[in-house]
C-alpha cells in the first residue's frame, strides 16, 4: 500500500465483510478534508453506499489510479464511516452485556472516550451526531440507526454541548428527518429542569431558529399528554 495512505489496522480488519463484498476488487484512493488526508478502500466495500456507488461509476481516474476527492468531509468522521463499511460498527464499539441484558459503549481502560469534535461555527459537537449526518449524506440507513443508538446511551453531557450538537443536527439534516431531531427535542424536554437554568440555553433561544419552534411544539404535545394521563388516572 502506498505510504501515507490510511487503511484499517490489523485489529480493525478482523471482521466478517458485508455479504457480497469482494476484497479483491479495485482499491480506491480517497482524498479527505482540507488537509487532504489519504484513505484507501476496496471499491466493492465503498459501493455499499449508494453515494459512493454513483461516484465510482463516474470518471475519477487520475494518473491511472482510481481516486475520489471529499474536500468537505472531516477525516476523523470518514475514518469511522469506512470502519463501519468494513466491520458493521465503528469505534468506540457497541457491546451487549448478556448478564444485565443491556447495551453499552466500549471504553478503553475503563475511561470515557472523547466523543466530540470542535467546529468554529457550532462549537463542540457529539461525534455520533456528526456520523449520523454523514450517514444521511452517504445513504447508509443502518449507520444512522447505529449512531442514534449510541447517542441514546451517552450520559453526563454538558448543556452547551447538547445545544451545539442539536444546532449541528438541524443544520445538517433535512426537515423530513424524524429521528435525530426528535432525539434532541426529547432530550431537552427530559432535562428541562437543568436547561431552564442554563445561560447557554437563554442565549440560544435569543438567537432563535427552527430548533426552538420544534421544541415549543414538542413541549406543547408533552403537556397535552400529561394532562390526558392525569384525566385518565383520576377518571
Amino acid at each position: 500500500m502506498m505510504k501515507g495512505i490510511e487503511t484499517l489496522s490489523p485489529s480493525q480488519a478482523q471482521h466478517t465483510p458485508p455479504v457480497g463484498t469482494n476484497l479483491t476488487s479495485a482499491i480506491i484512493t480517497l482524498c479527505v478534508g482540507h488537509e487532504k488526508r489519504l484513505f484507501a478502500a476496496h471499491e466493492d466495500v465503498l459501493c455499499h453506499s449508494p453515494f459512493f456507488q454513483a461516484a465510482c461509476r463516474g470518471q475519477f481516474l487520475q494518473n491511472g489510479a482510481k481516486r475520489l476527492d471529499l474536500p468537505e468531509e472531516v477525516p476523523e468522521i470518514f475514518s469511522s464511516v469506512l470502519e463501519y463499511l468494513y466491520k458493521g460498527d465503528y469505534s468506540p464499539r457497541l457491546e451487549y452485556d448478556k448478564k444485565r441484558r443491556t447495551w453499552h459503549i466500549q471504553s478503553a481502560d475503563g475511561g470515557v472516550p472523547d466523543g466530540t469534535l470542535y467546529y468554529q461555527r457550532w462549537g463542540p459537537v457529539l461525534k455520533d451526531t456528526i456520523i449520523y449526518c454523514a450517514a444521511e449524506r452517504y445513504s447508509l440507513p443502518e449507520l444512522k440507526r447505529l449512531s442514534l443508538k449510541k447517542q441514546g446511551l451517552q450520559t453526563g453531557i454538558a448543556c452547551s454541548t447538547l445545544l451545539s450538537s442539536a444546532r449541528f443536527a438541524y443544520d445538517n439534516t433535512p426537515e423530513s428527518d424524524s429521528k435525530l431531531r426528535a432525539h434532541y427535542l426529547a432530550l431537552i424536554i427530559r432535562s428541562r429542569q437543568t436547561f431552564k437554568r442554563s445561560g447557554t440555553m437563554q442565549q440560544e433561544m435569543t438567537n432563535g431558529g427552527r430548533l426552538f419552534f420544534d421544541l415549543f411544539v414538542a413541549m406543547a404535545n408533552h403537556m397535552v399528554s400529561l394532562v390526558s394521563l392525569h384525566l385518565r388516572t383520576h377518571a
